[in-house]
């Protein structure tokens, strides 16, 4: 796959963690799939619009209190459609999202939190070596 066709600006690492969002009133918890630098793919069958900006908390392990994020919904697939032809995981109802920072300090501490959890998830060695073929 070229890296035209792939949307993705940072390599991704699976993970599940808890996203909970509110969208007009009413309140969703769901899960991510996983998470790079940039965003995170939030599975969901009620997906935001494309373009959509929304606040949401990252229940994240060893943190006291989750990561209150803001993001913007890039991308979203809908239950039923047909995987693209460079799908190369199972497809699954949800929406891509980009972090959307405050400041720089608030990007330097995602950033930070966000490397944690994919050396946590991968290893360091693995991580080191993805990181290193971006």
């Amino acid at each position: 796959m070229s890296k035209e066709e792939n949307r993705r600006q940072h390599p991704r690492v699976p993970i599940e963690l808890k996203v909970e969002y509110k969208r007009l009133n009413t309140f969703f918890a769901d899960y991510t799939k996983n998470i790079s630098k940039g965003g995170t793919f939030i599975k969901t069958p009620k997906a935001l619009d494309i373009g959509t900006e929304f606040i949401f908390s990252l229940s994240v392990p060893k943190l006291e209190t989750p990561l209150r994020l803001r993001g913007r919904v890039m991308w979203v697939v809908r239950d039923g459609e047909e995987p693209p032809p460079q799908a190369t995981e199972p497809y699954e109802p949800g929406m891509g999202i980009r972090f959307i920072y405050e400041n720089d300090d608030q990007r330097r501490a995602v950033l930070s939190q966000v490397e944690r959890l994919m050396v946590d998830s991968l290893g360091p060695l693995l991580y080191s070596k993805l990181m290193n073929d971006e």
